[in-house]
């Protein structure tokens, strides 16, 4: 017999998004900027970005894992690219690189994807073959990953982007911003993906129960590894894309991201216990995180306090999750 659900679940379990919603309809209707369509140019342009990064941590979620390195190889991503596409005159380019030759954006981007991966196959290893929890092992990464950006860049900001580069975030086609155009493509692959290929099943297996998962078959440790290496694709891309967004770089870029893309997805539905979660979920945690982050700086709510009120929506968040998973059993 099917459990009724209650319209008091419905309230606690869609919280966040029926709050947000009022809030989304206050702000429009007392501020005369917010539904205009520089703004929705503005929001799709960040929700582009995080969703990037979201849809990569949700693959570790799924799996009853997670990335808290994600951060800070989005950070070392746009370091990388904007040490290697400043412009040839530009009078503070990086020592490393300011004799290489001028190099197509697109491999430059593929050096970045490469370079990340190596930080995700240790991911991988780490959690799948020597059995570290996902939480510490990324920790560690995360630190890692930091140390190297420090090093790399001697916590020097960077600047001076080629034109090639900054148009990416800059662009537009048929009125449209490449980087919404890019995540809508980056979106659909993942969504095929995770539905209707060998590899999404078996995360979804695993993450419901990893020992049912291995007896059938799968290959756990190698699933696992495909997934963190993966995210750390989507990272870089996100890294680079951020990059040619803000127009520089720096160590700290990325910072906490990785905390937003995991409120975000289980926001949409991509449960911390793993086994849950659809990529149309993580667009619309991802968007529901970015709107309250707008609504926010509409309203004239004080920076600090913006913190204060995404860190209550991130305990909500993984709160609610649990509260769900726990009725489940």
């Amino acid at each position: 017999m099917n459990k009724k659900i209650s319209v008091k679940d419905i309230l606690i379990n869609n919280g966040i998004i029926i709050v947000l919603a009022l809030m989304v309809i206050y702000v429009g209707f007392t501020k005369d900027n917010f539904f205009t369509m520089g703004n929705f140019n503005n929001v799709s342009i960040n929700v582009a970005c995080r969703f990037i990064i979201a849809v990569g941590v949700s693959g570790c979620l799924i799996t009853k894992g997670t990335d808290l390195s994600a951060g800070r190889v989005v950070g070392l991503a746009a370091c990388l690219a904007g040490t290697m596409l400043q412009k040839a005159d530009y009078s503070g380019r990086f020592e490393l690189t300011k004799n290489m030759p001028e190099l197509n954006v697109w491999l430059i981007l593929l050096i970045c994807i490469a370079i990340c991966c190596i930080f995700g196959l240790i991911n991988g290893v780490v959690v799948s073959y020597l059995s570290v929890p996902a939480f510490i092992g990324t920790l560690g990464m995360q630190l890692i990953v930091y140390g190297i950006c420090l090093v790399y860049t001697k916590a020097t900001p960077i600047g001076g982007y080629r034109q090639d580069y900054t148009i990416i975030a800059n662009g537009k086609f048929l009125g449209v911003p490449y980087l919404f155009i890019i995540a809508i493509i980056i979106g659909l692959i993942m969504w095929f993906i995770y539905n209707y290929t060998r590899h999404g099943k078996y995360m979804y297996a695993i993450g419901g129960n990893e020992a049912a998962a291995e007896v059938a078959g799968v290959n756990v440790k190698k699933t696992k590894i495909i997934i963190y290496v993966a995210a750390t694709a989507l990272y870089a891309i996100a890294g680079f894309l951020l990059g040619a967004k803000s127009g520089g770089a720096g160590v700290n870029m990325g910072q906490g991201y990785e905390l937003e893309a995991i409120a975000a997805c289980t926001i949409g539905g991509v449960s911390v216990n793993g086994g849950i979660g659809r990529v149309s979920g993580v667009v619309i945690g991802v968007l529901v995180f970015e709107l309250l982050k707008t609504c926010l700086q509409f309203l004239g709510i004080d920076p600090n306090y913006q913190y204060i009120a995404q860190g209550i929506v991130i305990i909500v968040a993984i709160a609610l999750d649990i509260r769900k998973y726990i009725a489940k059993k």
